[in-house]
């Protein structure tokens, strides 16, 4: 391929050839975290003939100085720190509290948000995918997996276009495979790996999570006619 994808759509259709050993399973689960992991999820989850939701992960960050992020929450409660920078800048355990407070109140707002009320999925014994548009760092990703993980899945994969490859190395540790398309010697962000980087909306992501939902019922009704004709 070449080296860089045209849109988060293309990236993830390259993702979802390597994930094919998972398509037409009725254990599989797609979750996106959004927003640009959404767009690569939709096209994995299509391709895998599976359920796509999402992950919701915040950042958590440093009081005074929120760009910098001292760690992330996720969607379910996992939460991972980053314990060096909480030493550096002696930020106090009230304060880690704090910020967590007021960011499960925004995950749990996202979340109601992009599933327009629909409940979430069953996590437990599933083989559940974990999709985003790339990996940096993987503090976000890290928090997605230690909040998949408190709910007892078969399987948990990473599974993204493009990662640093000391990222992915750390992941393996935590989850159960790591897939990449491209991984790269040389990383310094994911949307030099992407012709089209753009932001994804809200409004996009409800689109694509609609979307998803009636390709998934529709692909049931025509497993039902088939078999009914055998």
């Amino acid at each position: 391929m070449n080296t860089q994808f045209r849109n988060r759509a293309e990236a993830g259709q390259w993702l979802a050839t390597k994930l094919k050993r998972y398509a037409n399973r009725e254990d599989v689960l797609v979750l996106a975290l959004p927003r640009g992991g959404v767009p690569v999820g939709y096209a994995v989850a299509q391709r895998l003939k599976a359920p796509l939701d999402v992950m919701v992960v915040r950042k958590l960050g440093v009081p005074g100085h929120e760009e910098l992020a001292m760690g992330a929450l996720a969607s379910g409660g996992g939460r991972v720190l980053n314990e060096e920078i909480i030493r550096s800048l002696q930020i106090s355990p009230l304060e880690i509290a704090a910020a967590t407070a007021g960011e499960k109140a925004e995950v749990a707002r996202r979340e109601l948000e992009y599933r327009e009320h629909r409940p979430p999925p069953p996590i437990a014994g599933q083989v559940v995918i974990l999709v985003d548009d790339g990996l940096a760092t993987g503090a976000t990703m890290r928090a997605a997996v230690a909040a998949v993980r408190r709910q007892h899945p078969r399987r948990i994969v990473v599974a993204v276009p493009t990662a640093a490859q000391e990222t992915c190395r750390r992941l393996r540790g935590e989850a159960d495979d790591v897939v990449a398309v491209i991984l790269p010697e040389a990383f310094s962000s994911v949307g030099e790996w992407y012709q089209d980087f753009s932001q994804t909306t809200d409004e996009e992501v409800r689109t694509l999570l609609r979307a998803a939902e009636k390709n998934l019922i529709a692909n049931a009704i025509r497993a039902a006619a088939t078999e009914g004709k055998n």
